[in-house]
């Protein structure tokens, strides 16, 4: 019991006392402080004592396209706990191919009386998709938070992550680096994350090079969001003499990382590559891949926020939140092959991070 009750203080931040007072339900405790240490038992994964156990405030749905992308699971863990320590029972529900579709999966999810859901990466960032679903949602009674992607026919709060400023991080971390034939892999055109990365990768090409719309455009390659479409995209910018590529997911720059291998070359002396997401375990990829973080905890802590305060029936804004990325550089991008790096070559395995 002693260890146990060290490492639930140390998560919390209270003394061993302090948990021994909260676990045997005794007084003389700040609401905060006993809630921190109910966090604590959660994340370790300790069982809470019965008498501890909150009644659940209700069901909240959750909905995410997949499981094998791992920025998905890592939503999924945030927003899941935010909810649990707010007294509701998080519901994933997850879209696999053959399987249930979103609109089969909100209608399960209403027909179980959820007090709300948050779906991630869904329809919403489809722009060829009938946006009615939604108003027939809101119709339910229904509140709705929408993550990665945007809508100006929802009314509803959106989470984003700034996918113009993420890609100029990128182009400018490879354009110091000496790279001036930069290719952009991501997924297909109809998504709203694609579309700004587009924009804001033009820009940027344009700003750090010189380049115009036209010419970076060349190096514009769409695919799938995995490491097949990575690799596929890759092998089709390498033909057109890129240097450097930067991908929109991280399982995609894997892909890219085998395109090269593929082909002899080596990264980064070869070929330099950049991911999107910073997913679990992505920094210990070999070599470790440079990346833009997607700052899942706080999207989706605003998530579960703007959620509760629509179910509480004093919504926020219908509007945007977007937050700002981190350019996070490891062993994966270098100085061009012959070229002169302007703010010198990242050895491999240094990790540096930059806003």
């Amino acid at each position: 019991m002693t260890a146990r009750l060290a490492d639930i203080a140390a998560q919390a931040g209270v003394s061993e006392a302090t948990v021994s007072r909260v676990l045997n339900g005794k007084p003389g405790v700040a609401a905060g402080t006993r809630e921190a240490v109910l966090a604590a038992l959660d994340l370790l994964g300790y069982e809470r004592p019965a008498r501890l156990r909150q009644r659940s405030a209700g069901l909240v749905g959750l909905i995410i396209p997949e499981l094998e992308n791992p920025i998905f699971p890592a939503f999924a863990q945030v927003i899941a706990q935010a909810l649990t320590r707010q007294g509701y029972t998080p519901v994933l529900a997850t879209q696999t191919p053959g399987g249930s579709t979103e609109d089969e999966l909100t209608g399960m999810l209403v027909e179980r009386g959820v007090a709300g859901i948050i779906f991630v990466s869904g329809l919403h960032a489809d722009t060829t998709a009938d946006m009615e679903r939604y108003e027939r949602l809101r119709g339910h009674g229904v509140p709705f938070v929408l993550v990665n992607g945007f809508s100006p026919k929802v009314r509803a709060p959106f989470v984003s992550p700034d996918d113009r400023a993420a890609m100029g991080l990128a182009v400018a971390h490879l354009a110091s680096l000496g790279h001036r034939r930069i290719g952009l892999a991501l997924g297909p055109a109809r998504f709203v994350p694609v579309r700004r990365k587009i924009e804001g990768f033009l820009r940027a090409m344009a700003d750090e090079l010189g380049l115009e719309a036209e010419e970076s455009g060349e190096f514009v390659q769409h695919s799938l969001y995995t490491l097949e479409g990575g690799q596929a995209a890759t092998s089709a910018l390498l033909d057109r003499g890129c240097t450097a590529v930067i991908c929109a997911s991280d399982m995609m720059a894997l892909g890219a990382i085998r395109a090269a291998r593929g082909r002899g070359l080596t990264v980064p002396r070869d070929v330099s590559v950049i991911g999107f997401d910073d997913s679990p375990l992505i920094a210990f990829t070999d070599p470790p891949l440079t990346t833009i973080r997607q700052p899942v905890p706080a999207m989706g802590q605003a998530a579960v926020r703007a959620l509760l305060e629509e179910i509480g029936g004093t919504p926020a804004p219908h509007s945007e939140y977007v937050f700002l990325p981190e350019l996070v550089v490891r062993g994966s991008t270098a100085a061009a092959p012959g070229g002169v790096s302007v703010a010198g070559r990242t050895e491999p395995g240094e990790d540096r991070s930059r806003g």
